[in-house]
């Protein structure tokens, strides 16, 4: 079991239900029932996602009297983001050099 958080952030992101959750949070807090409400799941498998998600440190669970909201908490994502930017750079090259080679391809003989 990866015990980084970093890997952790990406275990969680690997599911595309946790993503979809991810999303609706970013549209601000929201209960359990209304995080359940666009999939076919029951709410235990829901309470199950939230509990990946929140172990990665992605959501956070409040308690506001009896409604318990679950809010994005986006600084992991911003240290994926970084992780991945790293190789922008590199994939930016290689776009560079094929962008290059395609228009040797397409220059007019001289």
């Amino acid at each position: 079991m990866a015990t980084d958080p970093l890997s952790v952030v990406f275990a969680a992101l690997a599911d595309p239900t946790r993503r979809a959750i991810l999303a609706r949070l970013a549209e601000g807090p929201a209960t359990v029932n209304e995080i359940a409400e666009p999939f076919e799941m029951t709410l235990p498998a829901i309470s199950k996602h939230l509990k990946v998600l929140e172990r990665a440190g992605l959501i956070s669970r409040g308690r506001q009297a009896q409604w318990r909201p679950c809010t994005l908490e986006a600084e992991p994502l911003r240290a994926a983001s970084e992780w991945m930017g790293q190789y922008r750079v590199f994939w930016e090259h290689r776009f560079d050099r094929l962008d290059a080679h395609l228009r040797t391809l397409l220059e007019p003989p001289a």
